[in-house]
């Protein structure tokens, strides 16, 4: 029996993922086993004199190796599976855009955190699991707060949402679960994809709603207020703040972690902490917790999902036009409606369209 296109291309793009783990792996191993990570440092001492130097030079040769190898996967899954489904809208010359777009954007971002990592790495050699950690705190907060207004405008159009019916809708909504937002924007996000998409984002004074104009499109008001009280179901239950302090535990067992089992390497391969030739070794330490901390990280976010579900249907009391919004949504944007459950329970950050469904009818 022939497999729906849903079904084919979640696992297509399962495929792609574990793949692109398995080459970060064996990355990271190889340049250890292989003795390339000790080349390339010795390059690096002998290009510069400057410590940060020789670490951009160690840094950069690396991230252009990485690249090349998931250059065709990357290729693979961001254009040609997206318009295999006749799910992008994205010309070649479009996609290499955005994604030198991001890829500039990735390079000033994880160069700063790079830089101060590598920096406090060397000045503290005992401590710096937990200074970085609360760098990392404070960073990830700011970002928060900044991303709606310099980020996200990099990649799509904001303008205020021109319906004014619905406008009256979500701000009246806010307005009786105390929520202040600074706006509600629409974004074309039509330029790059056929898929549905809407948030909740920043902190503060620049906190937003924003819907892109595929939903605005696609689906009712009634169903877009469903869709707008279940981000406000987040901000009642706190779930941001939550969600920042149980990834910023995660983050500094993780770092304290490496810190210990980094030392131990330390002590025989007879490395400073700072020197060049050991990093890899650091890095393939992270790699594999996150690998194994992302699935409790992502039962949390699936346990906040359904908490927010539950509170939409309550603010609206249109239980109807929220699941029928879910369907529009895994329609759309072609999800697995009934994934395996080890690859849900693994992989997904929000729970299965049929599960979602179940629990809001009180089915399980």
């Amino acid at each position: 029996m022939k497999a729906p296109p849903a079904k084919k291309y979640h696992r297509i793009k399962l495929g792609i993922a574990l793949s692109g783990i398995i080459i970060d792996l064996s990355f990271l191993t190889g340049l250890i086993i292989s003795g390339w990570s000790s080349a390339i440092a010795a390059s690096a001492y002998h290009y510069s004199n400057q410590h940060l130097i020789q670490f951009y030079f160690f840094t950069v040769c690396l991230g252009m190796i990485s690249f090349i190898f998931h250059l065709p996967l990357s290729f693979y899954s961001g254009f040609i599976v997206e318009h295999q489904f006749s799910l992008s809208n994205q010309s070649l010359t479009r996609w290499l855009w955005e994604q030198l777009k991001g890829m500039l954007l990735g390079i000033l971002l994880g160069g700063m955190l790079l830089t101060v990592f590598y920096l406090v790495l060397r000045r503290y050699p005992f401590s710096w699991w937990i200074i970085f950690w609360l760098f990392t705190l404070v960073f990830s907060i700011l970002l928060s707060r900044l991303a709606p207004v310099l980020i996200f405008p990099i990649f799509y159009k904001f303008k205020p949402v021109e319906n004014e019916s619905l406008k009256n809708r979500i701000q009246n909504l806010a307005k009786n679960w105390k929520l202040n937002i600074s706006g509600v924007f629409q974004f074309d996000l039509s330029k790059n994809t056929k898929k549905a998409n809407a948030a909740f984002t920043g902190l503060g004074k620049t906190r937003r709603v924003i819907l892109g104009d595929t939903l605005l499109a696609n689906f009712t008001e009634e169903e877009i207020e469903t869709i707008f009280a279940h981000e406000i179901g987040h901000y009642f239950r706190r779930h941001l703040l939550k969600g920042i302090l149980f990834n910023s535990l995660l983050s500094l067992i993780g770092l304290f972690a490496a810190f210990q089992i980094y030392q131990h390497i330390l002590s025989i391969k007879h490395y400073q902490s700072h020197q060049l030739e050991a990093l890899p070794y650091l890095g393939l330490i992270f790699l594999i917790y996150s690998l194994l901390s992302e699935p409790l990280a992502n039962y949390l976010s699936r346990h906040f999902e359904y908490q927010a579900d539950r509170f939409a249907v309550a603010a609206s009391g249109r239980k109807q036009e929220f699941i029928n919004s879910l369907k529009k949504l895994a329609k759309l944007n072609l999800a697995d409606e009934t994934p395996h459950p080890l690859v849900e329970f693994l992989f997904y950050s929000h729970p299965s369209i049929e599960h979602r469904i179940e629990k809001i009818s009180g089915e399980i």
